[in-house]
């Protein structure tokens, strides 16, 4: 079993305007020194032992529908899971 975090964020080069209301409010909130926030998605997938190729399959499901790969990058973790 294995157990892949996924995280997904906006490429740098894209504006995120939630990110800029998060970091306004934290401001008048009173958290000053707050420079930038930048909101992503988090996602947790489970493999059983019948996935060979792990890694090609994440990538491919992050790329055909857990991402947009024209605004937004992703990372993933790998870990076994002793989970059955």
């Amino acid at each position: 079993m294995y157990k892949v975090k996924v995280y997904v964020t906006l490429r740098e080069s894209v504006l995120d305007p939630q990110g800029k209301a998060v970091q306004q409010s934290l401001s008048s909130l009173g958290y000053q020194g707050v420079e930038d926030v930048r909101i992503g998605k988090y996602m947790e997938l489970q493999f059983d032992d019948s996935v060979t190729d792990v890694e090609g399959t994440v990538k491919e499901v992050c790329e055909k529908l857990l991402s947009n790969p024209v605004i937004e990058d992703y990372r993933y973790e790998i870990e076994e899971s002793a989970n059955q």
